[in-house]
């Protein structure tokens, strides 16, 4: 079973972008933030994460969605079987996460929780 976890935000400017976030979705950071990675949750009560990540790109596709799974690899083959592509990545030695593709090229990872 998969379920949303984070939506993932591109930004250029880490600092603004936290101070504009916390203030305009009255979120607060869930841990202090890394120089290039940094998750905000609600103040009070559920709600989605936003996780702000630090790019370089100027590309209009910098936003993604997490997705949390108890059992990764069964999720990734399931929905490549339903449509989905491996995406080029390279990833990190510790990574937890696979990057994938939906039928319309948007990338979203399936990260183990």
């Amino acid at each position: 079973m998969l379920s949303i976890g984070s939506i993932v935000w591109g930004v250029t400017d880490l600092p603004r972008a936290l101070d504009f976030w916390t203030q305009a979705l009255n979120y607060r950071l869930r841990n202090p933030a890394d120089a290039d990675w940094a998750v905000l949750v609600p103040i009070q009560g559920p709600g989605v994460q936003l996780a702000l990540a630090l790019v370089t790109s100027g590309k209009a596709r910098r936003h993604h969605l997490d997705l949390y799974a108890s059992d990764r690899a069964a999720e990734v083959e399931r929905l490549l079987a339903l449509g989905a592509r491996r995406a080029e990545w390279r990833y990190p030695a510790d990574a937890d996460f696979v990057v994938l593709e939906d039928p319309d090229g948007n990338r979203f990872c399936v990260i183990e929780k």
